[in-house]
């Protein structure tokens, strides 16, 4: 519908420029928003505000001047009301938003999906946590938000990869090695110091008694320098697998994991890296190698192989988006931690280099999330080992709360997530108000056939014209609305959008649900009511399945 507006306007300023009816003028984007405020119409538009300063002329005489010009081939627009300073409002036919039922029933679970993305190969990496140790509630934020963006994409068109990139190269893979290598001393009697740098969770010793069940006392007395490198590998392979085993739980999986150390496979950072040198992008100060990152807009240059001889992670990170782009991805979405703010420029700046569009590379960023328990923040500390995993999360909430209060706010602002609150059966937890919004449909559905003997009604057998109610008319205008939710949520990469769709959508249900009976005397009512709600329960299932949430039956 709001496609249909913004059509009908285009076409009105067209003819209007065409009969020298506005001044000089290049069309832009035309908005179409809901208001707020639902006596300002169904829709709205400022093009006559935006057109003021061009044409030379009052935005309300602009905006009666484009109105008196408008055609309306289809005949959905009910009246257009010029407000404010110069706005335009539409008011949509009732009969045209009942419409929209039909084509509920007859798209089902593809209602919402589009070919916005028109099969366009994207990239979304997202988690990549180091394997050092278990995901923790600030990984699986990044991961749900991952997870649902590539839903997104899916639904409206894009051909989309979700890839995992293992930083299994490094001084910190090292650090891990040399940490089971300490715990498995210690668990053989020696007495152990631990330095800051090693990481100190119980996970560790737990794979260092492992080490020791199946191996014995063997390295002890061996070289140490292969023993961490051995030890690297055994630790990183078992965390890795426990990674993989929580974020499955959690309704995550990938298409691809992408190891660190292929990008070092016959010198390709090296070579990379010298292709830049040549290009000018890359200098010498004698001792550290350089990126002119300043080129492109960066405060500063930056190091991509340091004193010792050691590349950055700026330097495999331009390795790995030139392999990305090598396999052909149009787009690519990366989705950081906040912490991550600082090196943005010098990516993009990478990606530039390498003679691609700044664009094509879109950066997430996710924020913290801040765990209550009744209100109160729950202690973390990352450096004694003692956080909060997605695993903890998941056996107290489950899954499905779990992803639905992880998509309750922005990915960039602070998240409070009350383990409590996701626990309870009642209206103070979102997901499950929405979940029994479907599950209390289904129940009635079920109710009309068993006990009333009513089929599950077909749009050719209503009397749309009967949903006339203004909770009804409300509903189905949501529901209508649902498609441009999911390509707005799509375009803006914020899958919160969905979150607060749903939230707002089983609040109308319920109130609707609380004041009118669905089943009544008034069987040809009934069945129109009957069908609405079937209607409802399609949307809500699809919104849910984007997010990655059941949609029960039962409750």
């Amino acid at each position: 519908m709001k496609n249909k507006i913004s059509a009908i306007i285009e076409k009105s300023v067209n003819f209007c420029a065409e009969q020298k009816l506005l001044g000089a003028m290049n069309l832009p984007y035309i908005e179409v928003d809901v208001p707020a405020n639902t006596d300002h119409g169904d829709y709205a538009s400022n093009i006559a505000l935006i057109l003021a300063s061009g044409a030379k002329q009052n935005p309300r005489k602009i905006a009666q001047i484009i109105q008196e010009n408008m055609a309306d081939p289809e005949n959905i627009i009910a009246r257009t009301q010029i407000a404010g300073p110069g706005f335009l409002n539409f008011f949509i036919k009732d009969n045209i938003w009942q419409q929209t039922l039909q084509v509920i029933e007859e798209q089902k679970e593809n209602f919402g999906r589009s070919s916005l993305g028109n099969g366009k190969k994207v990239q979304v990496e997202f988690v990549s946590a180091n394997p050092t140790g278990p995901l923790h509630i600030g990984h699986a934020r990044g991961a749900v938000v991952g997870d649902v963006i590539t839903n997104l994409l899916t639904t409206v068109g894009y051909a989309v990869d979700k890839e995992y990139y293992i930083n299994d190269a490094g001084n910190q893979m090292n650090n891990l090695g040399k940490s089971v290598l300490l715990r498995y001393r210690e668990l053989l009697g020696e007495k152990i110091e631990f330095p800051e740098t090693c990481y100190r969770g119980n996970y560790i010793k737990d794979i260092a008694a492992n080490v020791i069940s199946k191996e014995g006392n063997i390295y002890l007395a061996a070289d140490e320098g292969k023993t961490i490198s051995y030890l690297t590998g055994i630790a990183g392979q078992s965390i890795l697998k426990e990674i993989q085993d929580d974020l499955r739980d959690f309704g995550v999986t990938f298409d691809h994991y992408f190891s660190e150390k292929e990008l070092y496979i016959n010198n390709g950072v090296a070579n990379l890296l010298e292709s830049l040198r040549k290009k000018n992008f890359v200098y010498s100060d004698g001792e550290t190698l350089w990126f002119k990152t300043t080129d492109f807009g960066d405060e500063k240059d930056r190091v991509v192989i340091r004193k010792n001889g050691e590349p950055t992670y700026f330097a495999a990170d331009i390795s790995y988006h030139q392999n990305k782009f090598s396999r052909g991805y149009e787009m690519i979405i990366d989705i950081w931690g906040a912490d991550h703010h600082g090196y943005m420029p010098r990516l993009w700046a990478g990606i530039q280099s390498l003679g691609y569009d700044k664009e094509a590379l879109k950066i997430i960023l996710v924020q913290l999330v801040n765990l209550l328990r009744d209100g109160v923040p729950v202690a973390m500390s990352t450096r004694s080992g003692e956080f909060v995993t997605l695993r903890e999360v998941l056996d107290e909430v489950g899954k499905d709360a779990a992803r639905y209060n992880f998509l309750m706010r922005r990915s960039d602002s602070h998240l409070d997530f009350d383990l409590e609150i996701a626990k309870k059966q009642s209206n103070e937890n979102p997901v499950f108000y929405v979940q029994y919004a479907h599950a209390r449909i289904c129940s009635i559905l079920r109710m009309s056939q068993q006990e009333h003997g009513i089929a599950l009604p077909v749009y050719k057998d209503i009397n749309p014209a009967l949903l006339n109610e203004p909770e009804e008319m409300t509903l189905i205008k949501f529901m209508s609305r649902y498609p441009e939710v999911i390509e707005g949520a799509a375009k803006s990469l914020e899958p919160h959008r969905i979150t607060f769709y749903l939230n707002e959508l089983a609040s109308v249900f319920h109130s609707f649900y609380n004041k009118n009976k669905v089943i009544s005397d008034n069987r040809e009512l009934t069945v129109a009511r009957l069908f609405l709600i079937k209607a409802i329960s399609i949307v809500l299932g699809n919104a849910l399945k984007i997010l990655g949430v059941n949609a029960p039956d039962k409750m």
